[in-house]
This record gives C-alpha cells, structure tokens and sequence, in this order.
C-alpha cells in the first residue's frame, strides 16, 4: 500500500521552513519539516530548543506536546516556603467567614465542574502556545493598566528565552505566575509585588519573568513548575548543568518577609553559582589556550608554508636563469656558426685578387682593431663592396666594422643605403695605387 503524500505547505510555512533551515544548518528539509510541526510551525521556539540540543542541555520548549518543558523540579532538596490565608480572629470575623463560607463553597465547586465539562466540548485553547512572545507582551501590558507603571522589570521574552539568558549569564530566575481568577492576586501584587523595596531587590538581584496562566506561554509553563496556587514564585538557577528550581514561595507573602525568603534562597544555593562560573572560567581558559595553540600551530605552518614557497621560487628562478643561460650559449653558438659560415660564403664569393702588374690593381693595407696588417690587390673598377665582403670574410675581423681613410680622414661607404644603394668604384671614392685603410670595431656600438 502506498504511503500517503504528504500535505503541502502553505507560502508561510515555506517561508518558515526555508528560514528555519538556514538559522539551524540542517541541510535534511524532511528533518526540518518534522522539527517545526512538533512545535507547531513556532519557529522561535524550534531554534531555540535546536540550540540546546547542540550545547546538550534540556531543552526550555516542549517539541512533543506531550513532553512538559525540561526545567528540574524533582529535586527533594527545593525550598518550599506556602502561605497560608490568616484565619478570621474574633466573633465578627468568624461569622463573615461561616456566612461567606458556603458561598464560597459552591461558587468554586460549580467553577471547577464547568471549567470539566466544558474540557470535553472544546479542547484548552491555552494548550497550544502559537505566540509566546505575544503572550507575555500582552501580560505586561494588562498588568500595567491595572496596577501601573512601577513594578519590577518584566523579562519581555519567552520563557525559554529567560532560561537561556539566565543560564548564559549565571543568574537567578525569579518566576511569576499571575492567576486572575485568584482572590489573592490583586492584594499581592499590590501590597508586596509592586513596593519599593520589593522592586529594587528583584531588579538589582535577578531576572524577572512573568506571566498570566490564562495565556498559553503562562499556562504551559504552570504545568512544567508544577504550581498549585496562586500567587507563585519560583527560583530557577543552573544547578549541576541543569536549569532547577531551588525555591518555591506560595500564598501572600508580605514585601519583608519575601525579601528575606529569597535571600535566604540565594544564599543557599550561591555556591552552585560560584562553582559553575569557575567552572566556566576554566573552559573559558583551556579554550583560549587551545586558540592560542591553534594560532601559534597556524602561525608555523603558515611560515613553514612560506619558507617553501620561497624555496620553491628560488629553485625555479636558479632553474630559469640556468635555462636562460644555456639559450644564452646557444644562441651564441648559434650565432658564430652563422657568422662563419657567412664569411665562408663571403670568401668563397669574392673575386680573384688581380696580378701585381695589373694597371688597374690597387694595393691596399688594411689595420686591424688587433694591430695586425692584411694586404691585398683590388681593381678600381670594383665596388668598395668588395673590400667590405673581403675584411668581413677574415677570421680577424670584428662583426661590425667600419673602414676609415687616414688623411684626410673619411669612412668610406662600402654598404648600400636608402640613398647610395649602389656604393662607389674604388676609383669613385678616390683611393689612389697604393692606400693604408684602417678598419675600425662597431660590435660595441
């Protein structure tokens, strides 16, 4: 039997799961899918139970609505401190409190059965947490209009959240858990929640989150703390790596006596705080010394990795300048073949040296750049070309020359130019029978 396809999301459900996605790392859509609809598409509180799970603590949220949201409050050691209401006191009092009593009997009774049956009509809508956010936000804001402005400072965040804070920053938790429906509420937080003293206790000591249980994010966190009336407080601190609730105070506590019950409770449990911030201290240390290990190790590689390189580089600058001196020898060898095997042809082209007795021959006397003397016969009807072609076919003779007359002194031009293309006759240039040239080295130049 097939399986059955599963639903499409809506555009804001895409949205969701795309962001909670890459908040979260998890490259497994199908994973992340499965994430958000345990917490009901509230993508605030899948990150943030995503995120304990990654440092192994519980998680502050409830992913399983059937899972209550993991603070420790099975610990036998955690200091419960209850008020009881104060009995009536003399005749007057006890016959408002018999009169009142059976009002009161069946006004509470009735709302108990109302409140059970109508669970079976229609299922807690404070069951379900879509904004807790919203929820809080909203408390405060009741609250405010009606007791005012001064009071403690309200946590506006989740409940998750103050855990997380609280946690990070190693401080106490101070819960509130505002009943409406109690007749003690008003007078509490009137008379003790919203006085001077109280006040700057609360603020100078913890963080303070409140709110009211018929909110979702407040009922479900009634549930987790396990609170039986109203007012509540509890304390919550991190206690052996674990967010616990150390004290529990019940009923209409008088400002003095509930200062004096929270410092009674803080001073208990101070030395769990002072454990786990060395604790903290010493990962803090043995985690910067591993960074500076990890940097120092950097460090090294890094130089070793340059050393290399520089290695590497000279060897291929040693590579490239012997290779670039054996072009070099090559091309000079190959060079000074061409050289003579140019002079041979030269040689071999040259005409034959005329008799002594010609008419018409020229003796000339050649000086060398070396100081050596070459002597030989041309005719004046030949090209000073022929004189040029005969010192370059010599093994003395330097690449480049130049043949210069002693007086008066002249360079005589054996080579065609753009504008003498055809250079003159010996006769032309005016050598006489017999004639000393000198032959001058232009390699250099």
């Amino acid at each position: 039997m097939a399986a059955p396809e599963e639903l499409e999301l809506s555009q804001e459900q895409t949205e969701k799961l795309l962001q909670f996605q890459d908040l979260t790392g998890i490259e497994s859509m199908d994973q992340c899918r499965r994430t958000l609809e345990q917490h009901n598409w509230n993508i605030e509180a899948a990150v943030q139970d995503r995120l304990n799970e990654e440092e192994g603590v519980p998680s502050v949220f409830n992913p399983p609505p059937s899972r209550p949201l993991q603070v420790n409050t099975t610990d036998h050691r955690v200091y419960s401190y209850i008020v009881s209401r104060p009995q009536p006191r003399g005749l007057l009092g006890w016959g408002y409190y018999l009169i009142m009593l059976p009002f009161r009997f069946t006004y509470y009774t009735l709302l108990d059965i109302f409140r059970f049956a109508l669970r079976f009509i229609r299922p807690d809508p404070r069951g379900r947490v879509t904004d807790p956010v919203g929820d809080v936000v909203s408390f405060i804001h009741s609250f405010e209009e009606k007791y005012g402005s001064v009071h403690p400072v309200f946590y506006q965040g989740t409940y998750g959240q103050a855990l997380n804070d609280a946690k990070r920053e190693l401080r106490f938790l101070l819960v509130y858990l505002h009943g409406d429906d109690s007749q003690d509420t008003d007078e509490f937080c009137r008379n003790t929640l919203c006085t001077e003293e109280v006040i700057t206790f609360i603020n100078t000591r913890m963080l303070f989150w409140a709110c009211s249980t018929n909110k979702p994010e407040g009922y479900r966190v009634s549930q987790a703390l396990r609170e039986n009336s109203h007012p509540f407080l509890a304390m919550i601190m991190l206690k052996d790596r674990k967010m616990t609730v150390v004290g529990r105070l019940e009923g209409v506590i008088q400002p003095e006596d509930l200062i004096n019950q929270l410092t009674f409770i803080m001073e208990a449990n101070q030395t769990y705080l002072v454990s786990e911030r060395l604790e903290r201290e010493e990962r803090n240390q043995t985690q910067v010394l591993r960074q500076q290990q990890d940097q120092a190790y950097l460090a090294s590689l890094r130089a070793d990795q340059e050393k290399e390189r520089k290695k590497r580089e000279a060897q291929e600058q040693r590579r490239r300048e012997e290779e670039m001196a054996r072009q070099s020898i090559l091309a000079e060898e190959k060079r000074r073949r061409t050289l003579e095997e140019e002079k041979e042809r030269k040689s071999e082209c040259l005409p034959l040296e005329p008799p002594v007795d010609d008419p018409d021959s020229v003796k000339i006397v050649f000086k060398l750049p070396n100081d050596s003397r070459v002597e030989r016969r041309f005719l004046f009807t030949q090209s000073l070309t022929v004189i040029h072609d005969f010192l370059f076919s010599l093994k003395e003779t330097p690449e480049k020359f130049q043949i210069v007359t002693n007086f008066p002194r002249r360079i005589l031009p054996c080579l065609p130019t753009e504008d003498q293309p055809n250079p003159p006759t010996l006769k032309e240039a005016g050598l006489s029978r017999s004639e000393v040239l000198f032959v001058q080295d232009l390699t250099d130049d």
